[in-house]
């Protein structure tokens, strides 16, 4: 029974990657006019937005989010989400409508056509490279100043062992302290589920439930660097309880 779950998870794979790569081809012409130019980065995001909900919806993909309230339009913050499917980047969103960058591994940029989001408007960083990793953290930071969100994923990357959560670098921490912004530790207990990181054939794969838990945001008035392993542990502890009450 498993191994027949398996093979209709990766048709299913299959068909997702298709619609992906359809779907991104059409639009490509669009977001080539909207994120090779700042001054229209906010259009490809709601573009984004538009062209990620459609994904979902033919993929059979619903996400259901907690705690909207918690967020106040106009404010910038650092959003802290666990990291265990790639679609937690499409489910993100498809979760917050106020325009925010990614921060993402070099990697990403050298992707065909999936590039063009990791050309300008994203930020990517070469975690290997001291230097990158600052160009990365003041564009982040210019990006806070402009009054944008952030993304950084605390793990840096998909664990091998994902759901359960991987070690927390201290990247987003640093720059919510440096910045003085809230930081939001996002639970997202079910993505993997919906994809899990492993061979075609093999991992949970299937259409559902997305589901997306926003923390209360924690203020970081007043921290200093020193208060980063405090801040560090504080958010991985509410994400991994939240994990732990879904079972995992």
């Amino acid at each position: 029974m498993k191994k027949i779950k398996e093979i209709i998870g990766g048709l299913w794979k299959i068909y997702i990657f298709f619609w992906f790569t359809l779907l991104l081809l059409i639009l490509y012409p669009i977001y080539l006019v909207f994120l090779l130019n700042d001054k229209h980065f906010h259009k490809g995001f709601k573009l984004l937005r538009w062209h990620t909900g459609l994904l979902m919806y033919i993929s059979g993909i619903f996400t259901t989010v907690k705690n909207k309230h918690y967020l106040q339009k106009g404010q910038a913050y650092v959003y802290a989400p666990n990291h265990s499917s790639y679609l937690d980047i499409v489910i993100l969103y498809q979760t917050f409508s106020e325009y925010f960058v990614f921060m993402g591994k070099k990697e990403l940029a050298s992707v065909p056509v999936f590039n063009i989001f990791f050309k300008k408007m994203n930020v990517t960083v070469d975690r290997k490279s001291s230097m990158s990793g600052k160009r990365a953290m003041d564009r982040c930071a210019t990006e806070i100043d402009k009054g944008h969100s952030v993304v950084m994923f605390p793990e840096g990357t998909i664990p091998d062992n994902a759901p359960i959560l991987g070690r927390f670098k201290v990247g987003a921490f640093k720059l919510a302290i440096d910045k003085q912004v809230p930081i939001v530790p996002i639970t997202m207990p079910s993505n993997y589920k919906r994809l899990e990181m492993k061979g075609l054939f093999s991992g949970k794969a299937s259409p559902g439930i997305a589901k997306v838990v926003i923390h209360e945001p924690i203020s970081t008035i007043g921290m200093t660097e020193e208060d980063i392993p405090t801040l560090q542990s504080k958010v991985y502890n509410i994400i991994n309880s939240e994990l732990k009450e879904a079972g995992l």
